[in-house]
C-alpha cells in the first residue's frame, strides 16, 4: 500500500495544497477527501479524475469536499461514468443538501446518486473499499455539533480526519488495537481549538510520537523542522510505502 499526499496544508495554507491523500493498492486508487485544490493537485501529479477508482470523505469542510463538484461534472460530461463515493451514512444527506446541491442539481429530482455510485458506510464496522484496502470509521471531535470521522486502514494505520487533541484515543489505538502508524493533523501554533496543536502533540509519550507523522500544517511549517520531538512531517506529493513508515517496519519487523 502506498500513499501520496496531494497536499499537506491547513485550510488556510497557500504554500501547500489542501490535506488530501491518494492511496494506491495493486494499481487501484482511492482519494481520501477532495478539497478545493484537489483538481489542480491531481493535474500536477499527472492524474485525471478518471484515474481514480473511488473517493472517501471524512467530513464536510471546503478543504475536504470543495473539489467534488468539479469531480462530479468531469466524470459525468467528460468521462461518462459515475465514480464511487464512500461517505459516512450520517454525512451523505448533508453533503448533498448543504454543499453540493446548489451547484450540481440540474433537475428537481437530481440527488447525489445521479453523480456518484453512493456507498454510505457505518461507523465502527470494517468496510472493504478496494481489494486489499479496508477502513473503519472512527467518530472524532473537530467542530462542535458537526459529524467528523477519522480512518483506521487495515487495522494498523490511523489517519485523522481533522481532530482536536485526544491523547486517550491515540494511546488506546496503539496499546489496545496495535496501530503502528499515525498520520495526524497538526496546527503549529496554539491554542488547539478545532485541531490538535504541536505543543499538545509534543506531550505524547515516545512510543506514540515515534509512530506519528504530521500533516495539515500551516505555511510556516519549514520553521518547525527539527522542533517536533520524535514526530516527523509528511511531505506534499512524496509517495510513501506505508509498511516502511510503520514503527514495526522501521524496526525490521515488516519487510
Amino acid at each position: 500500500m502506498k500513499v501520496q499526499m496531494l497536499g499537506t496544508g491547513s485550510a488556510f495554507a497557500k504554500a501547500f495544497h489542501n490535506n488530501n491523500a491518494l492511496f494506491t493498492v495493486d494499481g487501484r486508487r482511492l482519494l481520501v477527501d477532495c478539497g478545493i485544490t484537489a483538481p489542480k493537485a491531481l493535474h500536477e501529479l499527472g492524474y485525471s479524475f478518471n484515474d481514480l477508482d473511488a473517493v472517501l470523505i471524512t467530513h464536510i469542510h471546503g478543504d475536504h469536499i470543495g473539489g467534488l463538484e468539479e469531480f462530479a461534472f468531469q466524470m459525468k460530461f467528460i468521462y461518462g461514468r459515475k465514480p464511487t463515493l464512500y461517505i459516512a451514512d450520517t454525512l451523505a444527506e448533508p453533503l448533498w443538501e448543504n454543499s453540493l446541491k446548489g451547484g450540481l442539481q440540474q433537475n428537481p429530482s437530481d440527488t447525489l446518486s445521479d453523480y456518484f455510485v453512493l456507498r454510505p458506510i457505518a461507523e465502527g464496522i470494517v468496510h472493504e473499499l478496494l481489494p486489499g484496502l479496508q477502513v473503519e470509521l472512527i467518530a472524532t471531535n473537530h467542530i462542535p455539533n458537526k459529524a467528523n470521522y477519522s480512518l483506521l486502514f487495515n487495522g494498523f494505520f490511523f489517519y485523522s480526519g481533522d481532530i482536536v487533541f485526544d491523547g486517550e484515543l491515540l494511546e488506546s489505538l496503539v496499546s489496545k488495537r496495535g496501530v503502528q502508524l499515525i498520520f495526524h493533523d497538526c496546527q503549529l501554533h496554539p491554542p488547539g481549538v478545532v485541531h490538535a496543536c504541536l505543543s499538545q502533540l509534543l506531550t505524547l509519550p515516545a512510543h506514540i510520537q515515534e509512530r506519528l507523522y504530521l500533516m495539515h500544517y500551516g505555511d510556516d511549517q519549514p520553521e518547525f523542522i527539527g522542533r517536533t520531538g520524535l514526530m516527523r512531517f509528511i511531505e506534499q506529493q512524496k509517495t510513501y510505502e506505508l509498511a516502511r513508515l510503520t514503527f514495526a517496519g522501521q524496526s525490521g519487523m515488516i519487510e
